[in-house]
């Protein structure tokens, strides 16, 4: 495992919004915005709800002149974006545009500027307003890390300025938007008592700044094993599906076979998702059994569903696999597997739970997921919508819904979330360490494995000081949560729409 650290790149400076050509009925030059022009095709061609927004109909426009009016009255290419977005708030919450694919790129390569540190806020005890935050994670070879930042950290000023919450409007969560800034460092005092009407935020005096660099994150976070009763237990939490890291986390599965693991705790409390086809691998890691089965199978639009299923129904399936790229898959051959996910699992995280559960007994340990059963794929301004042959021009690309999983058994729309077998939430004045046998969580998995309803129940029952939560940060940008295809889509497909809708 390892991670890469540096000064921050100096990203793709915005070109000039361009001008593209269209002939109107009347052979008259018609200029309509080049951006938007890409924007409105490759959601019109790709968008998993096209069919649900009138403005991508195929027969919107009754000619280029009016097309190119439309395109124009957007002064921005987000602006445009959002419109043809389906029910944001609620349905489809998870697309987004960029304006430097460069920046996208190493993102899911796993390279984002960040100081390290994830965090929750929450209200102050006996406070109207006043806000403090506690540290959920601190990443490897993070600045957070080297400046001695750990887990369970409470602060509750950032400049030496008071945190305060009032409303999404009225707050002061800009402090933490510059590369570089300081936070002053607390204890939270219950006085000895359960009440909390004397519960107070104390100083410890202490204050350290953060800087946000580079950071190329290894998504293997822990990997461990532990002796329970007569079992060996594995255990791995795995923070990101991200592609590079795939013969990494094939070798920490080869370390768990060849130490005869009989059971395992996957801990994906953290992780927002990424790539399909390292889901895929991952689920292929843990079973073994079922490779050439139904992993999930996809659901795009109607029109695009219509020509995979007249091309070719096999690419719309996802099926297990024993190798990656040639290479044998270590797989565990197991039936029974322990997932600790919460409210910060989403997509790729889903995806395996619900993909593995017709076939497997997992006992999800936490709490309800974040709800993402829909995944993407980046769009570039080029003939085929690929990074070959994009327009030099500028460097906007689109991450839009595509398709949403459905697992063997059907199972899809898990809009709320998946449903954990065991509800267990993390108690934030009493977090533990990470990857520790007595981290609750964890110790409630390792509890389930050795069969011990006496360890269980005592771990369920420490009640934690009711804290109100007001918002949860995380490291990176906002294109978070994302669950996206590596497959090529035909080529002859994409040619075919392009050549029938334009």
């Amino acid at each position: 495992m390892k991670n890469c650290l540096k000064a921050p790149l100096l990203l793709l400076c915005l070109f000039l919004i361009t001008q593209s050509c269209f002939e109107d009925n009347d052979d008259n030059t018609i200029s309509a915005n080049e951006i938007n022009d890409f924007i409105w095709k490759g959601m019109n061609l790709f968008y998993l709800y096209k069919d649900n927004v009138s403005a991508l109909s195929n027969n919107r426009f009754s000619s280029d002149a009016e097309y190119a009016d439309y395109l124009n009255s957007f002064s921005k290419p987000e602006e445009l974006f959002e419109s043809l977005i389906y029910q944001r708030q609620t349905v489809d919450r998870y697309s987004w545009i960029v304006d430097d694919y460069i920046a996208l790129e190493r993102f899911f390569e796993g390279c984002t500027i960040i100081n390290g540190m994830e965090f929750s806020i929450f209200m102050a005890p006996n406070s109207t307003n006043n806000i403090f935050g506690i540290v959920r994670m601190v990443l490897a070879g993070s600045d957070a890390e080297n400046k001695g930042i750990k887990r369970g950290d409470l602060f509750y000023e950032v400049n030496g300025v008071q945190l305060y919450y009032n409303s999404e409007t009225d707050n002061n969560f800009n402090l933490f938007n510059t590369n570089s800034y300081s936070i002053t460092l607390g204890t939270y005092n219950d006085q000895g008592t359960s009440e909390t009407s004397d519960d107070t935020i104390d100083p410890r005096n202490e204050t350290i700044t953060l800087n946000k660099l580079e950071l190329c994150e290894d998504p293997i976070f822990n990997a461990s094993i532990f002796d329970v009763g007569n079992k060996k237990a594995g255990y791995l939490m795995y923070n990101g599906f991200t592609a590079d890291f795939d013969s990494e986390l094939n070798a920490v599965f080869g370390n768990f076979k060849s130490n005869n693991i009989t059971d395992l705790v996957l801990d994906l409390r953290y992780n927002p998702g990424g790539s399909v086809n390292s889901a895929i691998l991952l689920a292929s890691m843990i079973t073994g059994q079922f490779t050439g089965e139904i992993f999930s199978t996809e659901e795009w639009n109607s029109e695009f569903q219509q020509a995979f299923e007249n091309e070719d129904p096999e690419l719309l399936i996802n099926r297990f696999v024993n190798n990656d790229d040639g290479a044998g898959l270590n797989s565990l051959n197991l039936d029974k597997v322990y997932i600790l996910a919460t409210d910060f699992s989403a997509s790729a995280s889903e995806l395996v739970i619900n993909s593995l559960d017709p076939y497997i007994d997992v006992i999800h340990i936490g709490e309800n997921t974040e709800g993402k059963y829909q995944a993407s794929t980046t769009l570039y301004d080029s003939e085929d919508f690929t990074r070959q042959g994009v327009n030099p021009s500028h460097s906007y690309a689109m991450q839009p819904l595509i398709f949403k999983s459905v697992n063997s058994s059907g199972f899809t729309d898990y809009f709320n979330g998946l449903t954990p077998d065991i509800t267990l939430e993390e108690d934030y004045l009493n977090l533990g360490v990470l990857g520790d046998p007595d981290e609750p969580l964890l110790a409630a998995a390792l509890a389930e494995i050795e069969n011990s309803t006496g360890k269980l129940s005592n771990i369920k029952s420490q009640a934690p000081i009711p804290l109100t939560i007001v918002k949860k940060f995380k490291n990176g940008p906002r294109f978070d949560n994302g669950m996206y295809i590596d497959k090529k889509i035909p080529s002859e497909l994409i040619n075919r729409f392009l050549f029938e809708h334009y």
